[in-house]
């Protein structure tokens, strides 16, 4: 039984959820929570490795079904790697993308099914997940607007997408969110990132101190 708590952040590119995870880390570290602050596909070397295959703007041939494959392997191995071994040790881990990642991007947008895509990833984590999730929801042209404003971010394979699939990939946090109601939390991420911030440390606070 882990001692730690899992909680994962969700929400498209541009939602701001990247800088909010380092906010929330920060501030939780001065409180004296003991955090690990990690992201998917990633958070260490062999899933870095994936990442980089997947995310690469050269790989346009990639079928839909390897590409969710590919994230079920870089889950599994960061779970085993990093997430597991800090529940045990009983620390909060905040983690940028988890299985619902795949269930929006690739079993809805890319018309997979939800289920489906469920099901293999239920094969990486062995039924492990998240006490918690916050879903920063945003409109898709937010999101990519914001985007193409931050010119440092690196331009990823999914960047080049429609925006009809941005459209889907939303629809399908919505269908998650209406279906996991016990365990994922809609953050209204148009708003000032202070705001949005603010939001989210209100639902962590809740959680911990339950």
């Amino acid at each position: 039984m882990d001692k730690g708590i899992f909680i994962t952040v969700e929400g498209p590119d541009g939602s701001g959820k990247t800088t909010i995870i380092q906010m929330l880390a920060e501030k939780l570290k001065k409180e004296g929570y003991e955090i690990v602050a990690t992201r998917e596909p990633g958070g260490i070397e062999i899933a870095e490795q994936i990442r980089q295959v997947i995310l690469d703007p050269k790989n346009t041939a990639m079928d839909s079904r390897t590409e969710a494959l590919l994230y079920a392997a870089a889950r599994r191995q960061h779970l085993a790697e990093k997430v597991r071994p800090a529940l045990e040790k009983g620390q909060i881990v905040l983690c940028d993308r988890f299985v619902d990642s795949s269930l929006a991007y690739q079993g809805h947008a890319r018309g997979l099914g939800i289920d489906e895509v469920y099901s293999i990833n239920q094969f990486a984590i062995e039924s492990m997940m998240p006490k918690m999730t916050l879903y920063f929801d945003v409109a898709p042209e937010v999101g990519l607007e914001r985007i193409n404003e931050n010119k440092g971010r690196e331009v990823n394979r999914l960047d080049l997408e429609k925006l009809e699939f941005h459209q889907k990939v939303r629809e399908g946090y919505l269908m998650l969110a209406e279906r996991f109601q016990d365990r994922i939390v809609k953050i209204d991420a148009s708003k000032e990132l202070e705001t949005v911030y603010e939001q989210a440390e209100m639902k962590i606070k809740e959680l911990l101190n339950r």
